[in-house]
């Protein structure tokens, strides 16, 4: 998801510019707003990614040694 760091700081911005406004008021709205939306684009930290493909390039190299070991089997079986 997206962190509490950026959407308080994308939140804040938009405070800035309607604070001396009638929009005032709609800074909380906004904030939950901003908060749905990012929750449904399924948002992830740049660190939750990172770690992700880290698993995922360890996972193939596992997969890629397991294949040739198993190919090695079948040449040896023959």
């Amino acid at each position: 998801m997206f962190s509490s760091d950026k959407l308080n700081e994308i939140s804040n911005k938009i405070k800035e510019v309607v604070q001396d406004s009638p929009l005032g008021d709609a800074e909380k709205n906004i904030h939950a707003l901003l908060k749905s939306v990012f929750t449904k684009m399924e948002l992830v930290t740049r660190e939750e990614f990172d770690v992700q493909a880290a698993v995922l390039r360890s996972t193939r190299e596992k997969l890629d040694a397991l294949e040739k070991q198993l190919a090695e089997l079948t040449q040896q079986h023959r």
